[in-house]
């Protein structure tokens, strides 16, 4: 869809970024995908550049200037559609209705929307944590964790109006969980954020939690 940006935050996902980039050609068709990439050593650019989808952007940021909020805030400055999807390159879309979203996005005062994720090691589904109870089976709007004692919103598979994004940005000075802190500004500013519980991926993790450093 020409109204869509994709942008995928990697570093090191050989193993992730493959299944990544065809589950949006699958569930999206062709959107502009931008790649924003942390010095991987690995494999991940070559498979990037002999996937069959080949309109895809990338752009590196270093070591050294990385944070989460930085690395998404580079990529959506370079985003071109009307839309903007944020899906982290261990996660593999299983569900997407995205008429829905946008309709979604189109309501008032709805500043973003953020789907399931199905946590995954080793091939599989990872045991409960409060983390994962956080992802429940029923839509939310404006949803408070407990265990955090905070609104909670995950961007590893999450959609935004561009121009929201743009007139609001992750704050670059966190290490992680730039995401809640994200959604608790809107919040209390006035906006909702929606869970959409029928838009869903497969979170890919290793043995130490996250398969990247930020992703929280």
């Amino acid at each position: 869809m020409d109204n869509i940006s994709v942008i995928v935050r990697s570093r090191n996902e050989e193993q992730h970024i493959g299944f990544c980039l065809q589950s949006i050609t699958d569930f999206i068709g062709k959107p502009e995908i931008i790649l924003v990439d942390n010095e991987s050593k690995d494999d991940t650019i070559r498979i990037v550049n002999s996937f069959e989808y080949h309109d895809v952007k990338k752009l590196n940021i270093t070591n050294n200037d990385y944070t989460p909020g930085k690395s998404l805030n580079m990529g959506i400055s370079k985003a071109s559609g009307d839309y903007v999807i944020i899906l982290s390159a261990h996660c593999q879309i299983t569900s997407l209705n995205l008429k829905e979203l946008i309709s979604k996005l189109e309501q008032d005062s709805v500043t973003a929307v953020w789907g399931k994720q199905i946590p995954i090691m080793h091939g599989k589904r990872i045991g409960r944590r409060y983390m994962w109870s956080n992802f429940k089976d029923k839509p939310q709007t404006n949803y408070f964790c407990k265990a955090e004692d905070r609104y909670f919103f995950h961007n590893a598979f999450s959609f935004f109006k561009t121009e929201v994004l743009r007139e609001n940005p992750f704050d670059e000075k966190y290490a992680g969980k730039e995401d809640r802190y994200w959604a608790i500004d809107m919040i209390n500013s006035g906006n909702n954020i929606l869970y959409d519980s029928n838009s869903v991926v497969n979170h890919f993790y290793t043995k130490n939690g996250a398969t990247w450093k930020g992703v929280g």
